[in-house]
């Protein structure tokens, strides 16, 4: 499919009024729908200490803790709520922590060694796609 100008778009979007509207200001906003989507699944392995203390995954609850050699598992959901069933899905799953989660994004952070995450990352997906119907994507690790 080939991309379109922004005033092929604007003349297919007012097709009865483009005429009228030309060369005056228009405001475009763009809406997101969620669907039913897994779409960011990736582990990083294992991660470098800047990685946790940028993340703030040092801080809070995780203060003192050392997570040099663990990995991290980051997740993202549409709708955002799923988060929390993916939480849950996650811990009942494998031995990891919860390092970060948000309900209002959609976004999951597990942390615990490489194995582990990749369980637990593997059956979040695996759940979502075969017991939800959601969209899922691959799970990339790097």
């Amino acid at each position: 499919m080939a991309r379109m100008t922004k005033e092929e778009l604007l003349e297919k979007l007012f097709h009865d009024d483009y005429e009228h509207l030309k060369g005056k200001k228009l405001r475009m906003t763009r809406v997101r729908v969620p669907g039913k989507e897994v779409c960011l699944a990736h582990i990083l392995t294992p991660s470098e200490e800047r990685i946790y203390q940028n993340l703030a995954l040092h801080i809070g609850v995780h203060e003192g803790e050392d997570h040099r050699g663990e990995s991290i598992g980051m997740l993202r959901f549409t709708p955002w709520e799923a988060v929390v069933v993916a939480a849950d899905v996650a811990v009942k799953s494998a031995h990891v922590q919860i390092g970060f989660m948000d309900r209002f994004c959609g976004s999951l952070i597990l942390t615990g060694g490489l194995a582990q995450v990749e369980a637990a990352v593997e059956e979040v997906v695996r759940f979502f796609a075969d017991t939800l119907d959601f969209k899922t994507c691959e799970i990339h690790k790097s």
